[in-house]
């Protein structure tokens, strides 16, 4: 199944001569996404009585984290958790995490978010072009990154069930969370399986 990308820095291209380019390399190819998490956020179902509306109990506060996140279809994972927005110092900040603990050269296929496009990242990828590249996913079909499926594991498993009494506890949460998910890879291995993203396998 051909889907096509578009590298940030060399136009448009098929994912299966990517794929062939990263082999010739030797490169891991990564599937990069970030996201906000709130703690109002609800999963799941509720019950309440016949004619009665739900009730999720939950604190009165309302606070929230970000995270970002990099899986492959063999089952490997990056995260970093943080707050504020997300920004260009955020995204470098996270690439030179996976720099660092990369043994080979890093794809990372990534949305069309303005910090992946913004000018203090793509000098800092072509500073790194060795050892990285970027490719940038077209705006118009985000369900082609598998890394969205790993979002709503996040959103379902480690917030959805859980009412965190504060941001701490919330992002202690989610980091144990993600830790737990660096041990089974096969989870992440699965979520390639989804129709929409067979063709990342």
């Amino acid at each position: 199944m051909h889907q096509i990308v578009r590298s940030a820095l060399n136009g448009y291209e098929n994912y299966p001569q990517i794929a062939k380019e990263a082999k010739q390399e030797k490169a891991t190819i990564y599937w990069g996404d970030e996201m906000g998490l709130r703690s109002d956020h609800i999963s799941g179902t509720s019950f309440a009585l016949k004619g009665q509306t739900p009730v999720v109990r939950a604190t009165g506060q309302r606070f929230g984290c970000n995270m970002i996140s990099a899986i492959t279809n063999r089952g490997a994972l990056n995260f970093m958790v943080f707050e504020g927005k997300f920004r260009n110092a955020t995204f470098i900040e996270f690439l030179k995490r996976m720099l660092k603990q990369a043994a080979h050269k890093i794809y990372l296929i990534v949305d069309g978010h303005p910090v992946h496009r913004s000018k203090a990242v793509r000098r800092f990828v072509a500073d790194h072009a060795q050892r990285r590249r970027l490719i940038q996913l077209p705006g118009y079909c985000p369900e082609l990154n598998p890394d969205e499926l790993f979002n709503q594991d996040v959103k379902t498993n480690a917030l959805g069930k859980n009412r965190p009494a504060s941001k701490a506890e919330m992002i202690d949460g989610v980091r144990r969370h993600l830790h737990r998910r660096q041990k089974e890879p096969h989870v992440i291995r699965n979520l390639f399986k989804e129709k929409h993203v067979r063709y990342a396998v």
